[in-house]
């Protein structure tokens, strides 16, 4: 159940492949405050991959401001839909540059935040990241051994 962590090529800087469902859970417990840590790090994460593809223009390179305008910015409500949907294209364009799988639906993010189910955005939103994290990193990472065929 433990993030795994793998390299971002081209940087010194690692990305984590973390289980999605914990991902809205510990957000919900924690009462939110586990998603601004999530949110800031995911943000840092493609940012670091911008850098690394000279992307920052489509990945981003101030995951700061992307939190400041969810959390402070929330007050005027405009600064965190903005950060929000600036969020997704850098994951949509994450994966797009790494080969990392069909897009995440854009549409399917916007119904869950409309209804409430923000934490379950962020999950579908890790489950992208999870395909992009594996793409770069050369493939989906080693799963546990199989046991030994017998003979």
């Amino acid at each position: 159940m433990a993030a795994q962590e793998v390299p971002i090529t081209g940087t010194d800087s690692t990305a984590k492949i973390r289980t999605p469902w914990v991902v809205a859970v510990l957000t919900l417990v924690t009462l939110g405050i586990y998603g601004i840590v999530w949110y800031y790090k995911v943000n840092r994460e493609m940012a670091d991959l911008g850098r690394a593809t000279g992307n920052t223009e489509e990945l981003g390179d101030s995951p700061g401001t992307s939190l400041l305008a969810v959390t402070l910015g929330a007050l005027i409500v405009v600064p965190a839909i903005i950060s929000v949907v600036h969020t997704h294209k850098r994951i949509v364009a994450s994966q797009r540059i790494t080969g990392g799988g069909e897009p995440i639906n854009g549409w399917l993010v916007l119904i869950m935040f409309l209804v409430g189910l923000s934490i379950v955005a962020y999950a579908y939103w890790q489950t992208g990241l999870n395909k992009t994290w594996e793409a770069q990193a050369g493939g989906v990472p080693a799963a546990a051994p199989s046991p030994a065929p017998a003979g």
